[in-house]
């Protein structure tokens, strides 16, 4: 609704409050042809500004959705998912017969034989300790290219190093000296 159409719309809203503090017992009939030809006015100029279509359901989330009459919001999809945390709640859910035993996999379970991830993690040194400078790679060659990359930049740091991830942490190769760097200045004095 743009701003006409609302300035139009409350003027011909505050006429109607108007006529209905002036409405008595002998209002003559002219007096209430007027006040249906305003009341028309009114609404056509409503129907004018509303630009979608008239919600079919009292839902915020849904208000074009599906109708569920019996859904004290009317919305089947909301009613729907009430209805299965209700089962859930009641430890209903699918009907069972039967025993249910665990389908056995041809290849076991992950949590079996969990696979070791191999990655090389390009660290470096920030004058307090080693931080990861990069997404981990899966191919070390890769990774030291990155670090080549990293140590020809404008903002180098004082060391870099790459560290092999195989089910543990091992340094391959360092580039630089790290050395500790007091984060006060004067050396906290």
């Amino acid at each position: 609704m743009n701003h006409a159409q609302l300035t139009a719309l409350g003027r011909a809203l505050r006429l109607l409050g108007e006529h209905g503090e002036a409405l008595a017992g002998d209002t003559p009939d002219t007096k209430l042809h007027e006040v249906g030809a305003d009341l028309r006015r009114a609404l056509a100029l409503l129907d004018e500004s509303v630009s979608t279509t008239a919600p079919s359901t009292r839902c915020p989330e849904h208000p074009n959705g599906p109708v569920d009459k019996s859904a004290p919001d009317l919305c089947l999809l909301c009613e729907t998912r009430r209805r299965s945390a209700r089962r859930a709640e009641y430890g209903g859910g699918p009907v069972r017969t039967g025993p249910v035993e665990p389908v056995q996999s041809r290849y076991g379970v992950r949590a079996d034989r969990p696979q070791p991830q191999q990655r090389w993690l390009p660290e470096l040194w920030n004058g307090q300790e080693w931080q990861l400078c990069g997404t981990p790679r899966r191919d070390r060659r890769e990774a030291e290219l990155y670090l080549s990359a990293q140590r020809r930049g404008p903002r180098q740091a004082m060391a870099y190093r790459l560290v092999h991830e195989f089910t543990d942490y091992e340094v391959l190769r360092v580039w630089g000296t790290p050395v500790r760097v007091d984060i006060e200045p004067m050396g906290g004095i």
